[in-house]
C-alpha cells in the first residue's frame, strides 16, 4: 500500500567563500551566485530568492562557514560580510530553517559509517568529525599548526597561493596525517573546491564531492533515524 504522506522538499544552501550554491531535493540542477567579503546575511538571502524564484520548497538547510551552536550562528564569518549573528533566517525565507556549519553539512552527506574526519579545502579550512553516527562540527582552521601559522594558513586557498602547488600538497599531507592520527579516524574525506587540485591524495584519504553538501542538507530533515540518515535536530552535535 502506497503512503499518502507528502515528501518534504528541502532547499539546501551551501554558503562558501567564493560562491553560494543551492539545490532543492526534488531537482538535480544546482544554481549559484558569487560570494565574497561583501556578502552579508541579507545579501545572501536576496541572492537565493533571486535565483530560486521558480522553485517550490517547504524547508531550508543552510551550511554556514563559521561556528554554529544549537542551530544559532555565534560568530561572524572570516571570509564574508557581516550581519550573520542573530539573523532570522526563518522569517527571511518564510519557512522552517536549520543552520549548521558548512563542513558538518558536507560531512553528513559524505558519511559511510565508522569514524570519519571531514576536511574542506576551500577558501578556508572546514572540519567536522562523525563517530558512529554522531556529528560534531570543529573549528581546527585557526588553531596553530607550525611556524606561528594556523592550519588554514597552510591548507586554505591563501596557503595554496603562498606555497605553490607542490609545497601546498605536502602541507595537506602533513595536516591529514596529523589530524587522522590525533582523531583516530578510520578514513578522511577531503571536500571543498581545492581538493581536486591535489595530484595525489594523502594516505587514508578519499576525495569527496561538493554535491554531498546538498545531500547532507536534505538528510538534516529526515524525520526518523536510518542507516545513513539524520534525525531531526538543530544542535551542534547530531546523531545520524
Amino acid at each position: 500500500m502506497k503512503s499518502n504522506k507528502k515528501r518534504v522538499r528541502v532547499l539546501a544552501i551551501d554558503v562558501g567563500g567564493s560562491h553560494v550554491k543551492v539545490r532543492v531535493s526534488n531537482r538535480r540542477d544546482v544554481r549559484q551566485f558569487e560570494s565574497g567579503p561583501d556578502l552579508t546575511a541579507n545579501r545572501m538571502v536576496a541572492g537565493v530568492h533571486k535565483i530560486t524564484g521558480d522553485w517550490t520548497y517547504d524547508v531550508v538547510s543552510i551550511g554556514y562557514p563559521g561556528i554554529v551552536i544549537h542551530g544559532k550562528i555565534v560568530t561572524e564569518p572570516h571570509n564574508l560580510g557581516g550581519g550573520w549573528v542573530g539573523f532570522d533566517f526563518h522569517k527571511a525565507f518564510g519557512r522552517p530553517t536549520r543552520v549548521i556549519n558548512d563542513a558538518a553539512m558536507q560531512a553528513i552527506g559524505s558519511y559511510e559509517g565508522g569514524r570519519m574526519l571531514f576536511l574542506g579545502l576551500g577558501t578556508g579550512l572546514g572540519s567536522a568529525m562523525i563517530v558512529d553516527g554522531v556529528v560534531e562540527a570543529m573549528e581546527l582552521a585557526h588553531m596553530n599548526f607550525k611556524k606561528d601559522k594556523t592550519y588554514e594558513d597552510y591548507a586554505g586557498d591563501r596557503g595554496r597561493r603562498r606555497l605553490g602547488p607542490k609545497k601546498w600538497s605536502h602541507a595537506v599531507d602533513d595536516i591529514v596525517e596529523t589530524l587522522r592520527t590525533a582523531m583516530e579516524a578510520d578514513y578522511v574525506v577531503l571536500g571543498g573546491g581545492n581538493a581536486r587540485k591535489l595530484k595525489k591524495l594523502p594516505k587514508g584519504a578519499q576525495l569527496g564531492n561538493n554535491d554531498f553538501a546538498f545531500i547532507g542538507g536534505f538528510r538534516m530533515w529526515r524525520p526518523a533515524r536510518s542507516k545513513r540518515g539524520l534525525s531531526a535536530s538543530s544542535d551542534k552535535t547530531m546523531k545520524l
